[in-house]
């Protein structure tokens, strides 16, 4: 099967269609209003810029807007039909609303990258409209405000959004992993210069590290889908689910696991999405990209793109509402769905296979979920290379370290002398017991304490004791419940890391921390 045309029949690189004009671009950004980007906004751009978002030229106006959150399709694109062509995901270019009185319909304004204020690109503006957050959130990803992209658009974005067309100026310039970080033109050269132009190409997308069982499945795809079929590991390394392993760890996993492919069917490329967890329309939307990219196939799994459960147990999206909706829209898509085949492994074969082969009732299984792993990756203890390979289980522990090489933090909550000598107490005790962990004190009151740099103490392995009279909440929302210890003048669950202080005898409060530190594997 040939390389298929990008969504809407053109690949919108406006780097290299705005090439010829880019001294001009220059010259004329640094005399426009400027408008540094978010973190978001600067994903969203690289992939407009690039034509991952193909047929996109620049931001959604407000008509586009409306019609992708109502319909999931464009106005001022239409597909042959006459009808407007599919997407799914609105791409906005939020500000605030004093941002948005600067400008005006017609204002062309210069966009930076956050990171260095290289100029990127130059917006002209069509529309500045005030969106109906709620009825986004609603159509868009269901309503739940727990659902993290309701959360981003009720905490995070601007309450304006800024509509137009783009000139592109500069790529985001990346300083890690350049050689994995392909545009779409550059993959669809690379599947011809491999000689995989006629080929069958199939997409697998992950946020997470790769195991033998993700290896076993992909190859599948790529046998089920046909003779000479190919294999892209296309990962996201933009913005995913808070929470997730950092990109850094995950590509070098991928780049291990690359290694054990039979040579020349799988090729690795990195995708600089900022996902909204989305569930069936970012399934859609995923598969949408990948046609930009040159995939002419995509697996798609159970609960595709989605966020998991909310506080109450409710699942955000049913198992196979990705698969149904892509199934809904085949007809208009270049690339089609391979449904994800869940594969497990037999011990006595020593082998996997898809779990819908075989008797349950009669044959041995072997699996490790998720939470199993990462207690694993906690506690040091073995993981079996029937899993994962020796390569990969050695990056994950180094960025995963055991109990007995994590830092902690102990928040002392009281503005009395008290805390005070109880820090002092803490830090002497901790320091006699061996191992390579640096104890330090932090005294709010005489060096204000910055959340970050705490959390960054903590990874790095040390043990923290911070005396303050606020509640730290930005320190324990950062370092996490697992890594926290609390003493405050409250009476507390000492199961799960609080502690009373009192005036009595400071000696119990110190045995009691210590025993819950040894009991938690800390030492």
């Amino acid at each position: 099967m040939p390389i298929p045309q990008p969504h809407g029949g053109k690949l919108n690189d406006l780097i290299s269609r705005d090439a010829h004009l880019k001294s001009d671009l220059l010259k004329e950004s640094a005399s426009l209003p400027q408008l540094t980007l978010t973190p978001r906004q600067l994903c969203d751009l690289e992939l407009i810029l690039n034509g991952g978002f193909s047929p996109l030229a620049g931001f959604l106006n407000e008509d586009d807007y409306n019609s992708v959150v109502e319909d999931m399709r464009l106005t001022s694109v239409k597909n042959a039909k006459g009808d407007g062509l599919l997407w799914p995901i609105p791409i906005t270019l939020d500000v605030s609303a004093e941002e948005a009185k600067k400008y005006n319909v017609g204002d062309r304004i210069t966009l930076l990258d956050l990171r260095d204020e290289t100029p990127l690109a130059i917006i002209t503006v069509e529309s500045i409209y005030k969106p109906d957050k709620e009825k986004e959130a609603k159509l868009v990803f269901r309503g739940d405000p727990e659902h993290p992209a309701n959360k981003y658009l009720a905490e995070t974005a601007g309450d304006v959004y800024i509509g137009g067309s783009l000139q592109g100026i500069n790529h985001p310039k990346h300083y890690d992993y350049v050689e994995s970080r392909k545009t779409p033109a550059e993959l669809r050269r690379e599947f011809e210069n491999l000689g995989w132009k006629d080929h069958k190409i199939v997409a697998f997308q992950t946020r997470n590290p790769m195991h033998r069982a993700h290896r076993e499945l992909t190859i599948r795809a790529a046998s089920d889908i046909g003779d000479n079929a190919h294999i892209l590991i296309h990962p996201v390394v933009g913005l995913t689910k808070p929470g997730d392993i950092d990109h850094h760890t995950r590509v070098k996993v991928y780049k291990q696991i690359l290694k054990k492919f039979p040579e020349g069917l799988a090729s690795l490329s990195l995708l600089p999405l900022a996902m909204r967890m989305g569930g069936d329309r970012e399934a859609l939307w995923h598969a949408l990209i990948r046609t930009n990219y040159g995939v002419d196939h995509f697996i798609v799994g159970r609960d595709h793109a989605g966020p998991g459960k909310n506080s109450q147990g409710v699942d955000f999206y049913g198992p196979y509402d990705a698969q149904e909706l892509l199934q809904k829209y085949e007809d208009e898509l270049e690339i089609k769905i391979v449904p994800f085949r869940m594969v497990t492994y037999l011990p006595d074969e020593d082998r996997y296979a898809p779990i819908d082969t075989i008797d349950l009732k009669t044959v041995k299984t072997a699996n490790i979920s998720g939470t199993e792993l990462r207690n694993k990756l906690r506690t040091g203890d073995e993981i079996p290379e029937w899993f994962s390979y020796p390569e990969v289980v050695k990056i994950l522990r180094e960025t995963n370290p055991p109990r007995f090489k994590q830092g902690f933090v102990i928040v002392i909550n009281n503005d009395l002398k008290l805390g005070q000598y109880l820090s002092f107490a803490l830090q002497s005790t901790l320091n006699q017991f061996g191992g390579e962990r640096r104890i330090t004190k932090i005294d709010d009151k005489q060096n204000k304490y910055d959340a970050f740099l705490i959390n960054e103490l903590v990874k790095s392995g040390a043990g923290v004791i911070l005396t303050t009279s606020n509640d730290a909440k930005e320190v324990t929302d950062l370092v996490g419940s697992g890594n926290t210890l609390v003493v405050s003048a409250q009476l507390g669950d000492k199961s799960s890391g609080e502690f009373k202080l009192s005036s009595e005898d400071l000696q119990d409060v110190v045995d009691d921390i210590v025993s819950y530190l040894q009991e938690q594997g800390f030492y």
